[in-house]
């Protein structure tokens, strides 16, 4: 050991990480960390294992690489980012993160506070001075379950193992922590940190629910003559969608997803109902919710007035959306693979003939529904589009004959979102994602961190023109150079944010908006988004001609079996 190493805060707080299970530190850094990666150094030196360190050019990369590997395998990741600056840079991933409830550990530096008491790490460059708000969290205060700043360097073990529990505690979300610079650089009395110090704080995981609240639910549902059940996040735990489909089997249940999060259930399932639970709740007298924050837009739904509607959900009380009030006589909040898995164990045991016998007649009407729902997603591919304006839906049936089973499809195509779900058979829980949150740009860099968890599968994002920007796409491409990282972008080009027209066009459908085709949305064919990928290495792929589809999605897969990341730029029906 080098005679003048002194250990202090840093020290501990990579030791903290470490003993916590993060296996990599997703970073953007400044002048603020300093100690650490002194630290780091000291540690290399030493042959002394710690998280690695992925670099990320720009912070909402970072965030979303993050946030992807702890979908990928459950396990919190760590960010490391520049103080204000850099948290201003991820609020809009946290936000992501918050939504979709994804724990991640946003650390970020603090700019020093002491300027005259030669404190080491003390304000010795110009941005010390004018990187200090007077209040940093508040940037992503809204976006976190816990929030602290290290005043003590005693304390960095202590501190990052609590982080840790509440980040993994159900419902799992962010967390952030904030090191000033003088703190991380103070020594350490070895002395200091005793048993209490070093104890592992648990997290706190969901549960299942009384069995007498159960029953309840299980009796409303086996007297009914019309069930439906709406999820949308159930799929986080791959466990789930084979019990939702095993309670749909039982039951005769229609199965709806709303705003999909992952996959709930196989899309090929006889019960899977389609994306609009709305054209069910007017006919249904009973329905559950499960694992979903928007079931339907009240606004245009009509419900049953007479329906028992139960919920099954991890966070059932939906504790960050501040008002939130659908139908409901029965709340339950736990883990959805516990819940159903009680629920299904009583109605097995209840089941009588007479039950089984209407469940097979309400399950072939089911069938059939689902049957032509499909011979419905078949017709709208059959027309290919022309030239600069190819069918969205012509495009994704073609990829998803590319497309094989154990590869992820994220979904960021936004109001072209049912063009990916009906034309992309997803069949595999974990295969599929949506975003929850409303920050455009999170698929590509979610996509980098599911790679890096699951480097055997093939990682496709599809997005639009107007999410692609919002991705920080050098940014993305050059981290997926530097890391061996293939994943494929395929962009679909309206040439502009329709959601903003037509969101337009719905408050106000005979409006001037309309009248002079006017709508502030239209961005334009100017773009050449592939050049972007290829300025990092990546394979750019140009496509404008319907018959071109195959060929293209071809060389485009042919690359990312050989390693590099490609981009479909794909001219779509305009604006």
């Amino acid at each position: 050991m080098n005679e003048n190493y002194i250990r202090t805060a840093s020290h501990d707080l990579l030791q903290a990480l470490v003993d916590l299970g993060i296996e990599y530190l997703f970073c953007n850094l400044g002048t603020d960390h300093a100690p650490l990666i002194e630290e780091m150094a000291h540690w290399r030196a030493e042959g002394r294992a710690f998280p690695q360190v992925i670099l990320c050019p720009h912070e909402n990369t970072a965030v979303h690489m993050a946030g992807g590997y702890a979908v990928a395998t459950g396990k919190g990741q760590a960010v490391l980012v520049h103080v204000d600056a850099g948290t201003a840079n991820s609020a809009m991933g946290l936000h992501n993160l918050c939504r979709t409830r994804i724990p991640v550990l946003l650390i970020a530096g603090r700019a020093p506070m002491s300027t005259f008491d030669s404190a080491t790490g003390g304000r010795d460059t110009y941005v010390h001075f004018i990187q200090e708000p007077f209040d940093q969290a508040s940037v992503v205060r809204p976006y976190v379950k816990w929030e602290y700043n290290l005043a003590w360097p005693s304390m960095a073990h202590e501190v990052v193992s609590r982080a840790g529990a509440v980040m993994q505690s159900d419902p799992t979300g962010p967390v952030y922590l904030t090191l000033p610079r003088e703190v991380l650089a103070a020594p350490v009395d070895s002395n200091s940190i005793g048993a209490y110090g070093r104890q592992n704080h648990l997290p706190v995981k969901a549960q299942g629910a009384d069995a007498e609240t159960i029953q309840l639910i299980a009796e409303r549902l086996m007297a009914s003559e019309n069930p439906m059940l709406v999820t949308a996040y159930a799929g986080r735990n791959l466990a789930a969608p084979s019990l939702i489909e095993k309670l749909a089997s039982l039951c005769g249940i229609r199965v709806c997803e709303f705003n999909t999060i992952y996959l709930n259930i196989r899309r090929n399932s006889p019960f899977f109902a389609g994306y609009n639970p709305a054209a069910f709740t007017e006919q249904s007298d009973f329905g559950l919710m499960v694992d979903v924050d928007v079931p339907w837009i009240p606004k245009t739904t009509r419900l049953n007035s007479n329906a028992y509607w139960a919920q099954l959900d991890v966070d059932a009380i939906k504790r960050d959306i501040p008002m939130w009030g659908f139908p409901l006589n029965a709340r339950i909040e736990g883990d959805c693979v516990r819940l159903l898995t009680q629920l299904i164990s009583v109605i097995e045991k209840s089941a009588t003939p007479e039950f089984k016998e209407k469940v097979f007649q309400r399950s072939l009407v089911i069938q059939a529904e689902h049957e032509r729902n499909r011979q419905k997603a078949v017709a709208l591919a059959q027309d290919p589009g022309k030239l600069n304006a190819i069918n969205p839906h012509f495009l994704c049936a073609a990829l998803g004959q590319q497309i094989r089973p154990d590869d992820v499809v994220l979904n960021e195509a936004i109001r072209n979102t049912m063009a990916v779900f009906e034309q992309i058979p997803r069949e595999s829980p974990g295969s599929l994602m949506g975003l929850s949150g409303g920050g455009l740009g999170f698929s590509a860099g979610t996509a980098l961190g599911i790679k890096l968890a699951k480097p055997h599968s093939r990682l496709i994002h599809v997005v639009g023109d107007g999410s692609f920007y919002f991705s920080n796409p050098s940014s993305v491409y050059a981290v997926s150079r530097q890391y061996s990282l293939p994943i494929l972008t395929v962009l679909l080009d309206n040439g502009g944010w329709s959601a903003v027209k037509e969101s337009t066009l719905r408050m106000y459908p005979q409006g001037e908006a309309k009248n002079t085709n006017q709508f502030a949305s239209d961005l334009g064919y100017g773009t050449d988004f592939a050049a972007i990928a290829e300025a990092a290495g990546a394979l750019g792929e140009r496509l404008v001609d319907p018959s071109q589809v195959s060929a293209s999605i071809t060389r485009c897969f042919a690359a990312l079996d050989a390693g590099q990341s490609a981009l479909l730029h794909v001219r779509i029906t305009p604006l």
